[in-house]
């Protein structure tokens, strides 16, 4: 391992292993109140719990989480920030909608972000981090065999997204990490509200074989393959989606 690695991963600044989901629970007090809101709903768009389009009401908000009316509207706006709602002037609040077109698009740069991530990370992977990666693969191997669709598209999500945190952690790189996080929640989004139901369920055997490969790639301190792994992986998305809402339609 280069002195240039060494330095960034004993960096106290940034951390070295994947960190645990934390449980979100409203705090009463004022300052926290608008971000435990946003977690809130924020988690229940990237899971699809509403639909595309789906108006949601400040006032039922206010009511659902007992708060007054100032925390649901702050939250709302950093969720319209994200992209995940609108905020339609003189008519309400509903959750964003994307034209297939622009869904494609989103997946065919956060791709080539995604495999940069990869190509630089496969240079500065610790053996930590590439245990952390593997014993987070065999979670995701696990899952294979659960049956229950919801619970196989929702737990696919968790891990999925602790995979690549396990990747980004790797980059050594916090603006990278960032960047990425953001594009992620969006990505979740995408998924969830887009056409069928739990789109990546079925495709979740396919998915954890290019996570194989990618891991593999890291491994070998390969970065032409890490990053072209990553970013086909990426871009394949779109096209699960696709495949999930036509065999939606032909039922």
């Amino acid at each position: 391992m280069s002195s240039a690695t060494a330095r960034a991963g004993d960096d106290p600044g940034y951390p070295r292993r994947v960190s645990r989901p934390q449980t979100v629970r409203l705090d009463r007090g004022a300052s926290r109140l608008s971000h435990a809101v946003y977690d809130q709903l924020k988690e229940r768009l990237l899971d699809g719990r509403y639909a595309a389009g789906e108006q949601l009401s400040a006032a039922e908000l206010r009511t659902e989480f007992d708060v007054s009316k100032q925390p649901i509207m702050e939250a709302l706006r950093r969720l319209s920030g994200d992209g995940l709602i609108d905020i339609i002037p003189q008519v309400g609040t509903r959750v964003a909608t994307y034209q297939p077109h622009e869904v494609g698009d989103f997946f065919v740069m956060f791709g080539g972000f995604e495999g940069s991530i990869a190509g630089i990370a496969a240079t500065r992977r610790t053996a930590e981090q590439l245990a952390d990666l593997d014993a987070i693969s065999r979670q995701i191997d696990e899952l294979r065999s659960e049956t229950d669709v919801a619970t196989r598209s929702r737990g696919y999500r968790l891990w999925n997204r602790r995979f690549h945190e396990a990747i980004h952690l790797m980059a050594h790189s916090r603006v990278m990490a960032e960047t990425s996080r953001r594009m992620w929640d969006l990505s979740d989004f995408l998924i969830n509200t887009t056409g069928s139901p739990n789109p990546l369920s079925p495709a979740l055997d396919e998915r954890h074989e290019d996570h194989e490969r990618i891991r593999a790639a890291l491994h070998a301190g390969d970065q032409q393959t890490a990053r072209a792994e990553m970013e086909s992986h990426i871009v394949r998305t779109f096209d699960v989606i696709q495949e999930a809402e036509d065999a939606r339609g032909a039922s």
